[in-house]
């Protein structure tokens, strides 16, 4: 477990590494304590994201390394063509910190809700995405993200471990349980819930492979067509729409790979999550790991003859069937 803060961390780099410069459109919450400690390395254009993107081009065309912070929503929208065209075109090093994304947004409504970010990230051909399922990922991961040469996009994540992780690497999942039922296919701070769905499965006599995509892009093909292949329903869960996340980075692979597998995908479709705490926007919109496993169930249920015995006598299935 890391006794490192993120803030702690950045403080670091910039110590150890005179390249690396600290920016900020007026996203002060996760480097509030930095300023006096890295001096003008650490750069607030206030509320300009567009700005922020265009100058942190401008340093990397200097030998720079920017590690730019903005609310999720706004740096990959409002910034989007900067993104896109000052960073994506020259595959810049420029790191790209997108604070409250998905769910992480809780009681903001749709204007604040990054639930299409995976998508747009991801459509920039040099651009690295990553999704750490909690504070202790985050930072495992952030030093080899910001090592690496390519331009990247991080989901923020602060929240306490959900448990002990292995050595992170770019384009490595992290396989955490494993079974040839079930598998598990999720990223960020939902993978809390997976587990929690993992264990009421295994409950029910089902084995599951929960399975943490931190490096979405590039992402681990092999891990996952091995789990295309030996399982007998693959599920999907994000904080994202449907279209262009997790579902489809699956459905890419599968397509070229030719695989075929029973896919259940848990994402928002269609539409933007019902504001409320983080614990009820995961009751009402069903990402609970007891809602998870109800429609792993349910999804099970509906093909009896390829999937394994379900205990019908539980009270997880009597519940909720």
């Amino acid at each position: 477990m890391h006794t490192m803060t993120y803030e702690e961390l950045l403080r670091e780099m910039t110590t150890e590494n005179e390249r690396v410069v600290i920016m900020t459109a007026e996203n002060r919450a996760a480097i509030r304590n930095l300023p006096p400690h890295v001096g003008d390395r650490l750069i607030d254009v206030g509320i300009s994201e567009m700005t922020m993107v265009g100058a942190s081009a401008g340093l990397a065309l200097r030998g720079r390394i920017p590690i730019v912070h903005a609310l999720a929503t706004f740096l990959t929208l409002r910034a989007f063509e900067f993104i896109r065209t000052d960073v994506g075109i020259p595959g810049l090093p420029v790191k790209l910190i997108g604070a409250v994304p998905g769910f992480l947004s809780d009681g903001n409504g749709p204007t604040h809700q990054a639930v299409e970010d995976i998508a747009l990230m991801r459509g920039i051909p040099p651009m690295q995405v990553f999704a750490p399922a909690d504070n202790d990922d985050m930072l495992e991961a952030l030093p080899r993200i910001v090592a690496s040469p390519f331009p990247a996009y991080v989901r923020f994540n602060a929240l306490p471990a959900v448990t002990a992780h292995a050595p992170f690497a770019i384009g490595k999942a992290e396989t955490l349980t494993d079974g040839n039922d079930v598998a598990i296919l999720t990223y960020g701070f939902l993978l809390r819930e997976a587990l929690a769905a993992e264990t009421l499965l295994n409950a029910e006599g089902l084995a599951c492979r929960v399975i943490n995509l931190r490096s979405l892009k590039p992402i681990d093909e092999e891990t996952i067509a091995a789990a295309v292949r030996d399982c007998s329903l693959v599920v999907t869960l994000e904080d994202h729409f449907l279209t262009g996340g997790l579902t489809t980075i699956l459905a890419e692979l599968m397509m070229q790979q030719q695989l075929t597998a029973d896919v259940l995908p848990i994402a928002l479709k269609h539409r933007w999550f019902t504001p409320a705490t983080l614990d009820r926007v995961l009751e009402h919109e069903g990402f609970t790991g007891s809602a998870i496993a109800v429609r792993i169930l349910r999804a099970l249920e509906g093909d009896r003859d390829k999937k394994p015995m379900l205990n019908h006598t539980s009270s997880l299935f009597k519940t909720y069937l």
